[in-house]
C-alpha cells in the first residue's frame, strides 16, 4: 500500500511536470507512437479496463491500473512455494493448488526418480472447532513426523508479528494447538519440543507428554526475552530472539532491557479515529536497549548468563551455535559499527574465550538487507571451524578460520565478490556460494574446495540467479532471469547440472507478442572524475530517435544497496511511465554494493553526496544524447531515494527540472 500510495504521488507530480514542460512555449507534444495520458488515471473503480492498441496493434495501458494487472504476468510464475527441503536435503516439499480439485496440497518431491507424492492437503486438516486449518507457512521435524504450522499471522514490526501455531501428527493424523499469540515458535532439531516466545517470555513444550516449561519470568513492557524491539529487528534484520541448541537441550536467547529508551509517537490513521502508538526508538545519541544473551536449559529450566565484560555501548547482533558440544558464539559491534569481536561461550558455566575481531575505518557489515543475507558469519555442522564473508582485502570473500581464531586460509580472492554461502558438503570438503564474478549486475552459484582449489561455476544462463539449495549440496532450485529472457524455474543438481525445467514462463513471452513492451537496456558511461557506472533504461514503445524523450531517474541509492541486474523488467510503475513517454533510468551510484570495498564505503560520513553527484553525472551524460531533453528530466526516489533527490536538487540544481521526494529519510 504505501509503495502504490508513493506511485501515485509520483504520477501526479510527473503529470505536472508534463504540463509544466509543454505550457508556454516548451518542448512540443509528445510523437504519435506515444500514447497520451489516460484522462482519469486514476479512476474510482476499475474492472477489466480494455488497453488501447497502439499504432503497432500492440495493445497498450489504459492506466496505472491495467499496468498494476500486467504487473502479475510479468513477473510470472515463480514455480514451486514454500520450499522446505526434507531428509537432509534429498528431496523437498511444496505448496500447490490441484488444477482438477483446487485445492492445496502440500507434495513431496524426489530430484532422484523425478516424482512427486502428495503429504497432505489443506482441507484434510481440521482444527478444532471444524473449520479447516488456514496457514501462513509451516515447518518440518527431522524425521518428518510431525509439521509445525503458523497460522493467523497479525504483524507487528517488518518482520515481527503475532500467530497461533498447530502441530500435526502424521502417524496419527492429529492437529492440535500448541502456542496462541505468540511472537515466534519452532520444533527443536530433535522433533521432541516445540519452543515460543509469548508476552516476553520463552517456553518449552514437551510433545511426548504435554508438558510445558516456562523458561524465563522477567517479560514485561520494556523488558522482554527471546524477542526484539524495533531497534534490533529493524537494524539487524532478524526478528525471533532465540534458537534451539543442536541437541535439543538448549535455547539461548536475546534479553532486551528498553527501560533507559525514549519513545515516539506514530499516528495510525487506518480507522475511523487516529490512533497514537508509542515506539522505542533512541534519537541520535541517545541509549540504546541494552541486551544480554541467556542460555535455559530446557531440561532443568536453569539460566545461564553470558557476559561479554564489554562496558561500552555495543550490540550483539548474531548468536551461532557451534559443532562443539555446549558453545555458543556471540557476536558483537561496537556502536560505531566498525569494531566487530566473536567470542566462544561454554554455556554450562558461561566462561568465555575472545577468538576473533576485526576492526574498520568505515564499517563492518554483519549481514546485508538488500541481498537478503541473514549472515556473514557461518559455523557449518560437524566441523570445529566457522567461515567469515569480508571486505577486508577490497572485496567481498570468505575466509577460514579454526575455534581458536587462527585463519586457515583464504578460500576466495578476485576483484569480485562473494555474496553468500549457499551449503557446505563436509564429505567433499566443498563450499557452495553465489557470486559476482561474471558481473556485479548477475547472480551465479560456484563451488570451491576448503582449500580455494577447484573453483567452478555451477549455473547456466547469463543474468540474475537467485538459489535455493539443499542442506547437503546436492541439488538446488535456480530462479534466473536476464533482460531478454522472463524468468525460468529449473531443478538442477550440483553434479549434474540441470534436471528439469520447472517453470518457463510462456505466458509471459505470449503476452509480450501481444502486449506493449520495453525491455530493460543496460548501458555504462564514465563520469567526469573517470568512474565508470552502469545504468539501465527502458525506453517508450516505438521509441524514435529523431525524437528528444523527457527522463525519469527513478532511484534509492542507499549505501549497500543495487538498482541495476540485468534481469527481466517487471515494474508496471516504469512500463506505465514508458508508456506515457518517458525514458526511466536507474543506475548504480557510487555507495552500491558489489563493486567493492572502496566504491560502496566511499560514501562513510558523507550520505549523499556521491549519491547526488553520480545522479546529475548521469543527467548530463542523458542530456547529450539526441534522444533525451535535458530540459525535460525529472529524479524521483523514496526513502534513502527521496532523501538523495532533495539533496541532488540543492547541490546541482542546473540538471534536473522536477524532483519527486517519497517518504525521505
Amino acid at each position: 500500500m504505501r509503495s502504490m500510495i508513493s506511485r501515485a504521488f509520483s504520477l501526479i507530480a510527473l503529470t505536472g511536470f508534463v504540463a509544466a514542460c509543454a505550457g508556454g512555449g516548451g518542448p512540443a507534444p509528445l510523437p504519435p507512437p506515444v500514447a497520451p495520458p489516460a484522462s482519469d488515471p486514476f479512476p474510482d473503480q476499475v474492472s477489466q479496463p480494455t488497453p488501447s492498441p497502439g499504432q503497432d496493434g500492440r495493445q497498450r495501458f489504459d492506466g496505472v491500473f491495467t499496468a498494476l494487472q500486467a504487473s502479475l504476468v510479468l513477473a510470472g510464475n515463480p514455480g514451486p512455494e514454500s520450499v522446505n527441503w526434507i531428509e537432509d536435503g534429498d528431496r523437498f516439499s511444496y505448496t500447490t493448488t490441484n488444477a482438477s480439485t483446487r485445492v492445496e496440497e502440500v507434495r513431496v518431491y524426489d530430484p532422484v526418480t523425478m516424482t512427486e507424492e502428495v503429504a497432505f492437503t489443506a482441507s484434510s486438516l481440521q482444527r478444532a472447532d471444524g473449520n479447516p486449518l488456514s496457514y501462513d507457512a509451516f515447518q518440518w521435524a527431522s524425521d518428518s513426523r510431525y509439521v509445525l504450522f503458523q497460522t493467523e499471522f497479525r504483524p507487528i514490526y517488518r518482520r515481527s508479528g503475532i500467530s497461533d501455531y498447530y502441530l500435526y501428527d502424521r502417524s496419527e493424523g492429529d492437529l492440535e494447538l500448541v502456542a496462541d499469540d505468540v511472537r515466534s515458535a519452532e520444533l527443536s532439531p530433535d522433533g521432541e519440543w516445540v519452543g515460543y516466545e509469548r508476552g516476553g517470555d520463552l517456553f518449552a513444550f514437551d510433545l511426548s507428554s504435554n508438558r510445558t516449561v516456562r523458561l524465563t519470568t522477567e517479560g514485561s513492557d520494556s523488558i522482554f526475552n527471546g524477542v526484539f524491539g524495533w531497534v534490533y529487528e529493524e537494524e539487524f534484520g532478524i526478528a525471533e530472539a532465540w534458537e534451539w541448541s543442536p541437541d535439543g537441550n538448549h535455547i539461548a536467547f536475546w534479553q532486551t532491557d528498553e527501560r533507559e529508551v525514549s519513545t515516539i509517537a506514530i499516528t495510525d490513521w487506518s480507522g475511523m479515529q487516529p490512533d497514537f502508538l508509542e515506539i522505542a526508538i533512541p534519537e541520535v545519541g541517545e541509549p540504546n536497549p541494552k541486551v544480554r544473551i541467556g542460555v535455559a536449559d530446557i531440561r532443568d529450566g536453569e539460566v545461564v548468563w553470558l557476559d561479554t565484560g564489554i562496558s561500552a555501548d555495543h550490540y550483539i547482533p548474531r548468536i551461532y551455535w557451534t559443532s562443539r558440544p555446549n558453545t555458543l558464539a556471540v557476536v558483537t559491534l561496537n556502536r560505531p559499527q566498525n569494531h566487530v569481536q566473536l567470542f566462544l561461550f561454554d554455556v554450562t558455566t558461561g566462561e568465555k574465550e575472545m577468538v576473533f575481531e576485526e576492526r574498520s575505518d568505515t564499517w563492518l557489515d554483519v549481514y546485508d538487507f538488500f541481498a537478503g543475507i541473514e549472515h556473514f558469519f557461518f559455523f557449518p555442522e560437524g566441523l570445529e571451524e566457522f567461515h567469515w564473508i569480508s571486505d577486508r582485502s577490497g572485496h567481498q570473500h570468505l575466509y577460514r578460520y579454526d575455534y581458536q581464531g587462527n585463519l586457515l586460509n583464504q578460500v576466495t580472492s578476485g576483484a569480485w565478490n562473494v555474496i553468500r554461502v549457499e551449503a557446505v558438503d563436509l564429505e567433499s570438503r566443498t563450499i557452495y556460494y553465489t557470486s559476482a564474478e561474471d558481473s556485479p549486475l548477475e547472480r551465479q552459484l560456484y563451488a570451491v574446495g576448503f582449500d580455494g582449489t577447484g573453483k567452478r561455476r555451477l549455473s547456466e544462463g547469463r543474468g540474475n540467479h537467485s538459489f535455493d539449495v539443499s542442506p547437503n549440496g546436492r541439488y538446488y532450485l535456480d530462479r534466473w532471469s536476464n533482460t531478454e529472457t522472463p524468468l525460468q524455474v529449473e531443478l538442477r543438481s550440483t553434479g549434474e547440472g540441470r534436471l528439469a525445467v520447472l517453470e518457463d514462463n510462456g505466458e509471459t513471452r505470449a503476452w509480450m507478442e501481444a502486449n506493449a513492451y520495453s525491455p530493460t537496456e543496460l548501458f555504462t558511461f564514465e563520469t567526469s572524475d573517470g568512474v565508470t557506472l552502469d545504468g539501465s533504461m527502458v525506453r517508450p514503445p516505438g521509441f524514435d530517435p529523431s525524437y528528444a524523450y523527457p527522463m525519469v531517474l527513478s532511484i534509492y541509492g542507499g549505501p549497500g544497496s543495487q538498482q541495476v541486474y540485468d534481469e527481466f523488467a517487471t515494474d508496471f510503475f516504469n512500463q506505465y511511465l514508458a508508456q506515457q513517454g518517458y525514458i526511466v533510468v536507474g543506475l548504480n551510484n557510487r555507495g552500491s554494493g558489489n563493486y567493492g570495498r572502496d566504491f560502496m564505503k566511499m560514501v562513510y560520513r558523507r550520505m549523499g553526496h556521491w549519491e547526488a553527484n553520480d545522479f546529475a553525472e548521469v543527467g548530463r551524460y542523458l542530456a547529450s544524447q539526441p534522444w533525451v531533453d535535458g530540459e525535460r528530466m525529472a529524479i524521483m526516489g523514496t526513502s534513502y531515494g527521496g532523501y538523495t533527490s532533495i539533496f541532488t536538487m540543492l547541490a546541482h540544481p542546473d540538471v534536473f527540472r522536477l524532483g519527486i521526494a517519497n517518504s525521505p529519510g
